[in-house]
């Protein structure tokens, strides 16, 4: 319990820099004609990463490294899911720049 409370405690005390450091990263894709649903995409995926080796680290602390193991599996899923649309849309830039030989 103690564990879990300090590290929403250390969340909760550095959310002011994370929303400075979001709406800095916003300024810098919108200057770069990025689209924003890439950069959504992309700030959901480090946000699964985070909680997830938040919730790894509590099952590990708990003795359970099996179930911690388990919820690493799980977030990287969920992370590979979530960066699909990305990848699908650096395959077709690429492929759109090949030449095309018939």
């Amino acid at each position: 319990m103690l564990t879990m409370f300090v590290g929403a405690f250390i969340f909760l005390f550095l959310i002011d820099e994370i929303a400075v450091m979001i709406e800095m990263i916003s300024q810098l894709a919108e200057s770069a004609n990025i689209h924003m649903v890439y950069l959504q995409t992309i700030l959901k995926i480090i946000g699964i990463a985070y909680i997830t080796e938040f919730g790894a680290q509590i099952a590990k602390d708990a003795g359970q490294s099996s179930i911690a193991s388990k919820i690493e599996l799980a977030g990287k899923i969920f992370i590979l899911v979530l960066a699909i649309p990305i990848i699908k849309a650096v395959i077709e830039m690429i492929l759109s720049l090949l030449p095309m030989s018939g």
